[in-house]
């Protein structure tokens, strides 16, 4: 439990000081834009997976 709290502590002085900091706020800017890029993908790779799976119970149905 000591553990997490001087983890958290840490985290949260990395954070004030990239704050200050311009180089702490365009790694902020490229964090936000690679969470926003790992939801697209992630969001893709979801509609192919069920667009495979319809297409794949379609050629079942029909071999059938």
């Amino acid at each position: 439990m000591i553990y997490l709290w001087i983890l958290f502590n840490q985290l949260k002085e990395d954070a004030f000081r990239f704050k200050k900091d311009e180089d702490g706020a365009a790694l902020i800017e490229y964090t936000v834009l690679l969470g926003i890029l790992l939801v697209a993908v992630i969001a893709i790779i979801g509609l192919v997976g069920t667009w495979i799976n319809g297409q794949w119970h379609a050629l079942q149905t029909q071999l059938t």
